[in-house]
């Protein structure tokens, strides 16, 4: 049955997910925080800033109202990138209903409060219904309808079974998953691994030092994860590894590329001042480093992306010190 949905963010993931929904029939309204972004949206329907090339359908409402964008809303998506999840559902809070569902697709974890996007939306708006879309879901690929597969997460088995149901066509597969702290957490963390990966192909460290990288992150963030309460089998599946492997090795990846730029002698803040996505692996690696400290788990990939961000440290040095940790068994 057709439902009101309505896209909080114009962003590439916010506007994907509008051409999927409106595709599957349903009624799609898409808001967002920056005024001239969504008046150029209006003009152009087009979306050149994040997701060039794709015409966005007249069926899909594209308003600066955020109180007509909400009014008869049956489900929302919140396409906000993590560290501004706060300051625009705080926005937004006297316009929404309570018990209206929130999925949100974002992929980080705020600084500060080190909360994941869906305890920031709780944390602002109170007990609502929320899931979380996730997995290897790259947007310029979703939105020429390639083959894809992610999770909807949500504690309740209902909410995930309607995201699942909502979102599913014949080219976007999607399974159901109850472990939504894992699933927040893998997609959060995957983009500091990706910032690793990036590094080393910058570096021209090559593939087996890549493959050894990944196959080390995955066990350091489910370390993490199993240490936070999550389910260790949702870091093996499409939300931990399968993102991972994605956002690893594509040259449409954010984070990737910003890390191999930064292995290339690029200064994170000038990656960041000549990209205008939001490349979230970078405020997140301060967020994950400190949930390492406070769960006292050793997570020796993100410290090393901590130093090179943060700290000074020269990318050859990080590597370099990473090859020489004290040897252990695997």
């Amino acid at each position: 049955m057709a439902e009101n949905v309505t896209i909080i963010g114009t962003g590439a993931m916010g506007t994907v997910c509008a051409l999927l929904l409106e595709g599957n029939r349903h009624r799609c309204t898409m808001w967002g925080a920056i005024e001239s972004q969504v008046d150029s949206l209006i003009q152009t329907r087009t979306n050149d800033l994040y997701l060039p090339g794709h015409h966005i359908p007249e069926a899909i409402r594209i308003t600066r109202d955020a109180a007509a964008a909400l009014a008869d809303a049956d489900f929302v998506v919140s396409a906000v990138p993590c560290q501004y999840i706060r300051p625009v559902w705080t926005r937004l809070a006297p316009l929404m209903r309570r018990r209206v569902p929130i999925c949100s697709v974002a992929k980080g974890i705020e600084n500060n409060s080190l909360l994941r996007p869906t305890q920031v939306i709780r944390d602002v708006l109170g007990l609502v219904p929320l899931a979380a879309l996730s997995g290897p879901s790259i947007a310029p690929e979703l939105a020429k309808r390639l083959p894809a597969s992610v999770v909807a997460a949500s504690e309740s088995p209902e909410l995930a079974v309607h995201t699942q149901e909502l979102f599913r066509t014949a080219w976007f597969r999607v399974y159901t998953n109850t472990d939504l702290l894992g699933v927040e957490l893998a997609g959060a963390t995957k983009n500091v691994i990706a910032l690793a990966a990036g590094i080393l192909d910058g570096l021209g460290a090559g593939d087996n030092a890549k493959a050894a990288m990944l196959t080390r992150g995955v066990v350091e963030i489910t370390r993490l994860g199993v240490a936070m309460g999550a389910r260790p089998e949702t870091f093996h599946g499409l939300a931990g590894i399968g993102d991972l492997i994605t956002t690893c090795t594509s040259p449409l990846g954010r984070n990737r590329t910003a890390g191999e730029r930064i292995g290339q002698g690029m200064s994170a803040q000038a990656v960041v001042k000549s990209t205008p996505s939001v490349i979230e692996g970078i405020p997140t690696t301060r967020s994950v480093v400190e949930l390492a400290r406070r769960y006292e788990i050793e997570m020796p990939i993100t410290q090393a992306v901590h130093a090179v961000l943060f700290e000074g440290t020269d990318p050859i040095t990080a590597v370099t010190q990473l090859m020489s940790r004290e040897l252990k068994p695997e």
